[in-house]
């Protein structure tokens, strides 16, 4: 490490021994937390990806002698494969990477610019494989950062997504003698900024288009029913989200809908299903559908191949004629927009 400048808060050294480490302090670190992506599509990094995701208790809330034998004998002999050729299908073959960390690195360098303060040092990291969220965690501290803001990425919280984020940050915490003092940014599924964003991005995705749409859906991650009944508060905060939006925008309810997407096993998931819901669309007549996922910060596989390429196949095979997926707020403007007012109000007291 390298000592920090007097006006950075430099340390007094003089009864140290002469061989001790200079250590660097006064800065403050904001680290962007995203779900993760495979490091490659091929078998065996799918597996280890998916071997980490699929083995969170956060994600799968079942008794390990009851998961263990499922997750390892049959899901991880045939799924890697599988996901693997879904995961091909928007890969950023230029940088060699899925496009959430493409995404999640442009948000964290745009977000540097805006702040344009030396004393804050901005950085990313992945809950699954790389980079990892220890890994970015010591390297802040290494620039002097003893006071870190983390800001998961998911407007909605979710034990899931939100609190795995924060338990892996925990985690790397406890290892540590000299620990940073951590802040966790909140969900803001009902901030005025994000709201706004998000409108403000549909209305110029929408201006795009060659069709009006007869019926918008607001498309969500889906998670097992009863995590819910368990208290988790991520359904509520989705459908507040999905409120907020239409109101802003001055649709009539009877346009909009409020779905999720991306079930997994063979529990009930909440409902209504977003495929289910666009397949009941199709064959009752809708010619012209639009989906936008407000709970996603960046698009990733479920969003470009999910929505924008399982979902179109099912309303154009059922007698829907123009669909559009309207796209995440990524590293836009309006995305910037939304971290930069969140972070702000965050480091009040601290910078």
């Amino acid at each position: 490490m390298t000592e920090m400048t007097p006006g950075h808060g430099a340390a007094d050294r003089s009864h140290w021994p002469a061989d001790h480490p200079a250590v660097a302090f006064g800065r403050v670190g904001v680290l962007l937390l995203n779900l993760g992506t495979p490091d490659a599509t091929s078998y065996w990094p799918m597996r280890r990806y998916l071997k980490q995701f699929l083995s969170d208790p956060r994600v799968i809330e079942e008794p390990r002698w009851k998961w263990w034998p499922i997750l390892n004998l049959i899901i991880l002999t045939v799924r890697p494969s599988r996901k693997g050729k879904d995961y091909e299908t928007i890969w950023n073959k230029e940088r060699d990477e899925g496009p959430l960390k493409t995404i999640t690195r442009a948000q964290a360098a745009k977000l540097s610019q805006r702040l344009n303060d030396g004393r804050i040092v901005v950085d990313w990291a992945m809950r699954y494989a790389n980079p990892s969220t220890e890994s970015r965690l010591r390297w802040l501290m290494d620039q002097g950062c003893d006071r870190i803001l983390l800001l998961p990425l998911y407007p909605q919280y979710a034990a899931a997504t939100t609190a795995t984020a924060c338990d892996e940050a925990f985690r790397a915490l406890i290892k540590m003698r000299w620990q940073p003092y951590v802040r966790v940014a909140p969900a803001y599924f009902e901030d005025p900024a994000y709201i706004e964003a998000v409108a403000k991005s549909m209305e110029r995705s929408l201006a795009k288009l060659d069709f009006v749409p007869e019926k918008i859906i607001a498309t969500f991650h889906g998670m097992p029913e009863k995590y819910l009944h368990q208290g988790d508060p991520y359904h509520c905060q989705c459908q507040k989200t999905s409120r907020l939006l239409r109101e802003r925008l001055g649709i009539p309810p009877e346009k909009w809908l409020t779905t999720f997407q991306s079930r997994f096993g063979n529990d009930v998931w909440l409902q209504p299903y977003t495929d289910e819901t666009v397949l009941r669309l199709a064959k009752e007549g809708v010619k012209k559908l639009v989906l936008v996922a407000p709970g996603f910060s960046a698009d990733c596989l479920e969003t470009l191949e999910e929505l924008d390429g399982e979902n179109r196949e099912i309303f154009e095979h059922n007698g829907g004629e123009k669909f559009a997926y309207l796209p995440a707020l990524n590293d836009s403007d309006e995305g910037v927009d939304v971290i930069e007012a969140v972070v702000r109000r965050e480091l009040q007291g601290w910078v």
